[in-house]
């Protein structure tokens, strides 16, 4: 991983096209060849990144006279051929470090099963719903359940144990990249959980995301309260 704060500004060439003024942030650079850039609020959401595969190239940045500015460019290209196009204006720190293989995420034996459960009894979201698959893979981890409602629109579900703004972000982050899938886009998203922070819930149903209490034991097959949805 390459980690670089810098004073820079940024052009993103696309579909639509944005730009980020001259600030100083982080851009990360990832092993897997993810570019993101990152301010210093907004918890851990980029303002803008490139999800592999893509390839960056680094240009210094020269005046009239062809001598160097001290500054570089930095184009970051999808296979699409959208573009983050990156001015470097000074760099003030760079890291680089070699994580390793991740283990990846071990999940809270109940958040397993009730992701379990759900699976087998998808349904349980509503009539006409089918699975897909569990552990459905992306470039930024796997979204817990993939599946399709009555109507054959793909739904993404993020389950939580106690559904807090973290949940909700997640499944907002991991909703914004299957999007831009045409195969699987328009996709909805589902927060299901045992217990529903009230602030995590606001939040889901402003971004349009359905949110579920699970009721564990019903879904064992034991005798307890209904399923609630909200």
């Amino acid at each position: 991983m390459r980690l670089v704060i810098a004073r820079c500004s940024v052009h993103y060439v696309g579909r639509l096209e944005a730009h980020l003024p001259s600030a100083d942030r982080l851009l990360m650079v990832k092993a897997d060849g993810s570019v993101s850039i990152h301010a210093d609020d907004r918890a851990y959401k980029p303002l803008n990144w490139m999800t592999p595969p893509c390839s960056l190239v680094e240009t210094p940045i020269t005046d009239e006279d062809g001598e160097a500015t001290g500054e570089s460019l930095w184009v970051v290209e999808n296979k699409k051929g959208e573009q983050l196009r990156i001015t470097v204006e000074k760099i003030h720190s760079e890291q680089n470090f070699d994580l390793g293989e991740d283990p990846g995420l071990v999940k809270d034996g109940v958040e397993d099963h009730l992701q379990e459960l759900l699976a087998e009894h998808i349904t349980t979201l509503g009539d006409g719903y089918t699975l897909i698959r569990r552990e459905y893979p992306t470039a930024i981890g796997p979204v817990d359940i993939l599946c399709r409602n009555s109507d054959g629109e793909t739904v993404a579900v993020e389950i939580k144990r106690r559904g807090g703004i973290d949940g909700v972000e997640q499944l907002t982050r991991y909703l914004e990249l299957l999007n831009r899938d045409e195969l699987l886009k328009p996709v909805h998203g589902v927060f299901a959980a045992q217990e529903i922070k009230p602030q995590a819930k606001t939040l889901a149903e402003d971004r349009g995301i359905k949110c579920v209490t699970l009721d564990y034991q019903a879904l064992r097959g034991i005798e307890s309260n209904e399923l609630t949805l909200f």
